[in-house]
C-alpha cells in the first residue's frame, strides 16, 4: 500500500512539470513565430518604403525584384512587364541571373508555359515543381535549372501592368503560404509605386516634348537650314522615347525612295543619307497611309529594309511626318535587338511631336522660297538697272569717244582714245557677264558657278588666280550635253597649264553667241614639238563629236592660245 502510494505521488507531481514544458515550448515557438512575423513585416515595411522612394520606372521595377527576392528568400527573382497586347512580355527585370548567364540565354522570355499561365490567369501561384505542371514548356538551353516556384500579379489600379516570378527558396525548402502572403502585400504596394512612376515619366516627358518642339520652331523660324533642323529633330525624338536611334526619312516620290536625312544615336553614322526603295522598306506603309506603325522586332517586319540589313535593330516606333500631301516622309525611333519594346504611351508623345515639327518645318521652307523670291527680285532689278542705265551709258561715251578720235589729228592722240574705247568695250562686256550672273539663283548649282569651282581648284596649282570672263546667257542657252563637255575640256586645258606651261598668267574666256566659244591663254613657254598631246586629242574628240573644233596657236610675245568651239545652234 504504502509503495503504491508512493508511486501514485511521484507520477502526480511528474505530469504538471511535462505540461509546463509543453506550455513553454509553445510559447517560445509563438514567440519565435512572432518574432519573424515582426521581422517579416518590418522588411516588407522596409521594402515599400525604398520602392517608393524613387520615381525613375527603371529603378522601381528593379528595386521590387530585388525586395521581392529578399522577402521570400529566393535565389531568383523577375518582373515581367506584360505588353499592350496583353497577351506577352514587354520587358524582363531579372535579379539573381549573371549578365554571362542571360547573354547564354539569348533573350528574355516572351510569355510562354507558366508566366502565360500568370498573363491569362493573374492570381497568385506557387509551385513545388515547375515542370510537373501541365502548362510548362521547359527552359530555353542554358538556363539555371528551376523547381520550386511562386509568382504574383501586379495591379496597376484595374489593369494588371506585370507579374513577380520568383524561384527557388535559398534552404531549398517550398514556397508557403507566408510567402505568399508577403508577396502579394509587396505588389500591392508596387502597384502604387509604379503608378507614381509612371505618372512622373509621363510628366518628364510631356516637358522634354514641349520644349523640343520649341527648340525645333525658334530654329526654324529663326533662320536655321532645314537640314539641320532635321538632325535636331532626330536627337530629341530620341530622348523623348528613350530611345537607341532616332532617324528622319525624307520621301522622295521622284525616284520611289526614301533618303536618310538626318539620324541620330547608336549607328546613326552607318544610316545617314542611305537610300531605301519604298518596296520593302519599314516606313513605306506609314508614309501611305498617313498611320503610325509600332513593331516588337523591325528585322522580322521588314527583313528587306536597308536600315534593318545595316543595324541590329528590334523594337521601332515609326510616325508620319506630316499629314496628307505635306508629308514629308517618316520620323522613327528604334532600341537594339532584345531592347525594350515602345508603348503606346510613347506614340501618344512622338505622334503630336513628328506633326508639329513638320509644320515648322514645312513654315521654314516656306520663309526660304519667300526669301529668295525676294532676293531673285532684287537681282533683277539690279540687273535691269545695270544693263538699261550703266551700259547704255558707257556705250554712249564710247561713241562720243570714236567721233572724236576721227577729228584728232595727231596719231598718239587717236590711239589713246582708242584704248579708251576699248576699255569702255572690255568694261560693257564684264558688266554684261555680271548681268547673266545675276539673273541665276544664288544657290543653284548652274554651269557658271561650276566652271568657276573648277578654275578656282587650279588656284593652288597654277600657284596664282586665273582671269575668268563669261559672255552671254551660259546658264540658258548651252544644254547639259554641251555644258558636261566644256567642263571637262576647261579642266583638262587648266590641268595642261599648271603641269606643262610653266605660265604667271592665264585667262579663261568664254562668249557664248550662236557659237560657243572657249579660249584658254597663257603666257608660258607653248607646246613642244613631239611632246604628248593625248589630253589635246580629247579636247579635240569632246569638240568634234559635238560638231565644232579645237585650234591652237601661239601667243604673240610667248604662250598658247586654245580656242574650243561648238555650235548651239
Amino acid at each position: 500500500m504504502e509503495g503504491d502510494f508512493r508511486h501514485g505521488d511521484r507520477a502526480r507531481l511528474i505530469l504538471p512539470q511535462l505540461r509546463l514544458d509543453d506550455l513553454l515550448s509553445e510559447l517560445q515557438s509563438r514567440l519565435e513565430a512572432a518574432r519573424s512575423t515582426r521581422d517579416r513585416v518590418h522588411s516588407l515595411l522596409e521594402a515599400v518604403v525604398s520602392i517608393g522612394s524613387d520615381l525613375d520606372l527603371g529603378t522601381v521595377l528593379r528595386r521590387i525584384t530585388e525586395a521581392a527576392t529578399t522577402l521570400v528568400e529566393a535565389r531568383y527573382g523577375a518582373l515581367g512587364v506584360i505588353g499592350d497586347g496583353g497577351d506577352s512580355l514587354a520587358e524582363f527585370v531579372t535579379v539573381g541571373v549573371t549578365d554571362e548567364e542571360i547573354a547564354a540565354i539569348g533573350h528574355w522570355p516572351h510569355g510562354g508555359g507558366i508566366l502565360g499561365l500568370l498573363i491569362k490567369e493573374p492570381r497568385p501561384l506557387r509551385l513545388a515543381d515547375l515542370g510537373a505542371h501541365p502548362e510548362s514548356a521547359g527552359f530555353p538551353a542554358n538556363h539555371p535549372p528551376m523547381h520550386r516556384f511562386l509568382g504574383v500579379p501586379i495591379r496597376v489600379r484595374d489593369e494588371v501592368f506585370g507579374n513577380l516570378y520568383l524561384a527557388e527558396k535559398r534552404d531549398g525548402g517550398e514556397f508557403d503560404e507566408q510567402d505568399e502572403v508577403v508577396l502579394t502585400a509587396l505588389a500591392t504596394a508596387a502597384g502604387v509605386a509604379i503608378e507614381n512612376a509612371r505618372l512622373y515619366e509621363e510628366t518628364r516627358r510631356r516637358e522634354r516634348w514641349q520644349q523640343a518642339l520649341t527648340e525645333i520652331s525658334t530654329a526654324l523660324l529663326s533662320g536655321t537650314a532645314p537640314d539641320e533642323v532635321g538632325g535636331l529633330v532626330a536627337d530629341r525624338a530620341r530622348e523623348i522615347c528613350d530611345a537607341d536611334l532616332a532617324f528622319v526619312a525624307t520621301a522622295d516620290e521622284v525616284a520611289g525612295e526614301f533618303v536618310v536625312a538626318a539620324a541620330a544615336g547608336r549607328g546613326a553614322e552607318r544610316i545617314r543619307g542611305l537610300r531605301l526603295p519604298f518596296e520593302g522598306a519599314l516606313g513605306a506603309e506609314v508614309h501611305e497611309h498617313d498611320r503610325c506603325l509600332l513593331v516588337a522586332d523591325a528585322r522580322e517586319a521588314a527583313p528587306g529594309d536597308a536600315i534593318c540589313v545595316e543595324l541590329p535593330i528590334g523594337p521601332a516606333l515609326l510616325v508620319p511626318l506630316g499629314r496628307g500631301g505635306s508629308a514629308r516622309g517618316v520620323l522613327a525611333v528604334a532600341n537594339a535587338a532584345g531592347g525594350a519594346a515602345f508603348t503606346e504611351v510613347t506614340q501618344r508623345l512622338l505622334e503630336p511631336f513628328a506633326g508639329q515639327a513638320a509644320v515648322a518645318m514645312e513654315l521654314a521652307d516656306r520663309r526660304r522660297d519667300l526669301e529668295r523670291l525676294s532676293l531673285l527680285e532684287d537681282r533683277d532689278r539690279i540687273a535691269k538697272d545695270l544693263h538699261d542705265t550703266v551700259i547704255q551709258r558707257l556705250f554712249a561715251t564710247a561713241m562720243t569717244l570714236m567721233s572724236a578720235g576721227k577729228l584728232a589729228d595727231r596719231p598718239d592722240v587717236r590711239r589713246r582714245i582708242q584704248r579708251s574705247v576699248d576699255d569702255l568695250d572690255e568694261t560693257i562686256r564684264q558688266i554684261r557677264s555680271t548681268i547673266f550672273a545675276l539673273q541665276v539663283e544664288p544657290d543653284a548649282e548652274s554651269l557658271r558657278s561650276r566652271l568657276h569651282s573648277v578654275v578656282d581648284d587650279f588656284t593652288g596649282l597654277l600657284g596664282f588666280a586665273p582671269s575668268v570672263r563669261f559672255d552671254g546667257l551660259l546658264d540658258t542657252d548651252v544644254d547639259p550635253q554641251i555644258g558636261e563637255q566644256l567642263v571637262a575640256v576647261v579642266s583638262e586645258a587648266l590641268s595642261n597649264v599648271a603641269r606643262h606651261a610653266g605660265a604667271g598668267r592665264v585667262e579663261v574666256v568664254l562668249d557664248v553667241r550662236d557659237d560657243l566659244v572657249l579660249r584658254v591663254e597663257d603666257d608660258g613657254c607653248g607646246i613642244p614639238p613631239g611632246g604628248r598631246r593625248s589630253g589635246l586629242k580629247n579636247m579635240a574628240a569632246r569638240a568634234e563629236a559635238l560638231g565644232g573644233f579645237l585650234e591652237l596657236r601661239d601667243r604673240e610675245g610667248g604662250g598658247t592660245v586654245l580656242l574650243w568651239r561648238v555650235p548651239l545652234r
